[in-house]
């Protein structure tokens, strides 16, 4: 156990590498996502300066919620739970809503992305899944055995090794430490409007983001893979009022997360960098092609961008 101790404080202490953009570059879950979703909006995005900032309702929400419960978090596992039960955490979220969307809404030159009525029935959501976190809390977290690693841990690797100057940068959200099973367990905070079904957990897109900090949290910090478990932590915004059954407004789903699913995600990651990549770092010149799919061209910011896509005007 101190020998494990010992590799907490080492965790929590990292400081990541100093990424210098004159002469490497940086990539991360989100660009994989895109590129596989559609190259042609990638190459728009990253690597061409037609970058289109979005923002939404659904955004903000998720950022004030995963704030506000890596807070509660935080101070339940440094302090007590006793402490985590006094912070005012509706006020707390409420403050980091109105702050995220005004920061939102300034990026966006100062043009409303939500209303009122819409920002109202999100917050309501909001406090309606805290409100079952605090009751249900010893359902999903527990002291008893259990430490913090940390939050917001950083990544910084060169995941491709023939492409040294490309190096994958993010960040994970909650690490715990179990000491009954000597497992170290990646939380990835997912907001839902009715949780996952069928479709999201076979999304392998999806799993690929936490079975790549899988990967890179082992290497980084040389942790073996064995020792590491994952869990996506879906809060719910919505639930079916009218079930027969009780509705929880948390919903946790592990992933098959074996040697072959996360060597899987490492080559849709190698594969991306060597499609996109020299072998010096610098962007490959190719013309990517935009996927024609009805769902990636509604929500896409070219779609009315007749002049940088081909597939922009959906017929």
């Amino acid at each position: 156990m101190a020998k494990t101790l010992s590799i907490i404080k080492q965790i929590q202490e990292y400081k990541p590498i100093t990424v210098d953009l004159a002469f490497q570059k940086t990539i991360s879950f989100s660009q994989l996502s895109m590129y596989l979703s559609c190259p042609k909006k990638w190459s728009l995005q990253y690597r061409d300066g037609y970058k289109i900032p979005s923002f939404s309702i659904n955004m903000t929400f998720g950022t004030s919620m995963h704030e506000t419960l890596q807070n509660y978090l935080h101070v339940m596992y440094t302090k007590s739970g006793v402490k985590a039960d006094e912070i005012n955490i509706e006020e707390y979220f409420e403050d980091k809503f109105r702050e995220n969307y005004t920061k939102g809404y300034k990026d966006n030159k100062s043009i409303h992305f939500s209303n009122s009525e819409e920002m109202r029935e999100f917050y309501n959501d909001g406090l309606a899944i805290l409100d079952f976190i605090k009751k249900k809390r010893g359902e999903y977290f527990t002291i008893k055995g259990w430490h913090l690693v940390g939050i917001e841990i950083p990544i910084v690797i060169a995941p491709n090794k023939t492409h040294n100057n490309v190096l994958f940068n993010g960040f994970i959200d909650l690490v715990m430490y179990h000491e009954g099973t000597n497992k170290f367990v990646i939380y990835d905070i997912k907001t839902s409007t009715r949780g996952w079904g069928d479709k999201e957990k076979k999304d392998q897109i999806k799993q690929f983001q936490i079975l790549l900090y899988k990967s890179f949290f082992s290497e980084q910090f040389g942790v073996p893979e064995e020792n590491i478990d994952v869990e996506f932590f879906i809060v719910k915004r919505k639930i079916w009022e009218e079930s027969e059954f009780p509705q929880k407004r948390i919903q946790q789903f592990v992933p098959a997360n074996g040697k072959t699913k996360v060597k899987k995600a490492k080559i849709a990651l190698d594969t991306f960098i060597n499609e996109v990549f020299n072998l010096d770092g610098s962007y490959k010149s190719t013309d990517f092609q935009a996927v024609p799919a009805k769902h990636n061209c509604t929500y896409c910011s070219y779609k009315n961008k007749k002049e940088l896509c081909d597939k922009a005007i959906l017929k």
